[in-house]
């Protein structure tokens, strides 16, 4: 990683990563419960708000939605992704380039690795020529560290999760995503693990405002820089209201329960 090379999607050394590569990754079922989400542009429009500081897509969407947003929204462009069709080992296909991110004007570059998969060999050396690529741009470089596979018994515990952020800190990435860990302690331990690059929870299924902003505060409070959500904002009859809290539990570090009260003043 390179310092400073994320400062392109961060504020003030914190991030809110608008995770929208759902629609390759899980397909429509997860604009069920809000189907005004499926439209990219609703997405993007949410990408506006003051709070997110970077919007995770595929090049498709990019292509399609970015020219009309990219004075309000900074890009992070989805270089692999796999349907959830796929029933094979994990994996996950190369559908972009770091020159092409580029050309569509990317802030930054966006990959996952299934650290311990049996194609695990393959997406490091996948990772690498795009990380020496996005370098090539000056574009930041964020890691989707999910460690899984057939070796793998438990690729939620905490000792897989650090496993996970580490792997982002040998490869490269200057920001790493990983899952919630299920207590600060071990959130810290992942951070600790990463080294100077950043990591940012993943947002995972949809839970109830409060258990979510328990578990941003908690990882915040452990050491990691943001977020990276996709569900726990778009699913939600009103995201605008849910984005409000995150800015607040992210930025200024303030308990849950403020957090909704400054959202629902926001309303």
């Amino acid at each position: 990683m390179l310092p400073h090379a994320a400062d392109n999607i961060e504020r003030d050394g914190k991030s809110l990563i608008l995770a929208y590569d759902h629609g390759l990754e899980h397909g429509p079922v997860d604009f069920e419960p809000n189907p005004d989400t499926a439209d990219p542009e609703r997405i993007f429009e949410l990408a506006a708000h003051e709070a997110v500081t970077s919007l995770a897509v595929q090049k498709g969407l990019a292509e399609a939605y970015y020219p009309d947003y990219e004075d309000d929204v900074n890009l992070l462009l989805k270089l692999n992704g796999t349907s959830n069709l796929w029933m094979g080992e994990p994996n996950s296909a190369v559908n972009c380039t770091a020159e092409y991110a580029a050309g569509l004007g990317a802030d930054a570059i966006g990959f996952t690795v299934y650290g311990g998969s049996n194609h695990e060999v393959e997406m490091a050396e996948e990772f690498r020529r795009a990380q020496e690529g996005a370098r090539e741009h000056d574009m930041a470089v964020v890691m989707w560290s999910y460690p899984r596979g057939q070796g793998l018994r438990n690729d939620g515990s905490p000792d897989v999760i650090s496993y996970g952020a580490r792997l982002g800190l040998e490869l490269g990435a200057d920001v790493v995503k990983v899952k919630y860990p299920g207590s600060a302690e071990a959130m810290g331990h992942a951070v600790e693990m990463a080294g100077p690059a950043d990591v940012v929870m993943s947002g995972g299924t949809m839970r109830d405002d409060k258990a979510f902003l328990r578990n941003v505060s908690n990882a915040i409070d452990a050491g990691a820089t943001g977020i990276a959500v996709g569900r726990n904002v778009f699913q939600r009859e009103e995201p605008e209201r849910i984005l409000d809290a995150l800015e607040a539990v992210i930025f200024q570090e303030v308990e849950p329960d403020e957090a909704l009260a400054i959202a629902e003043s926001d309303d």
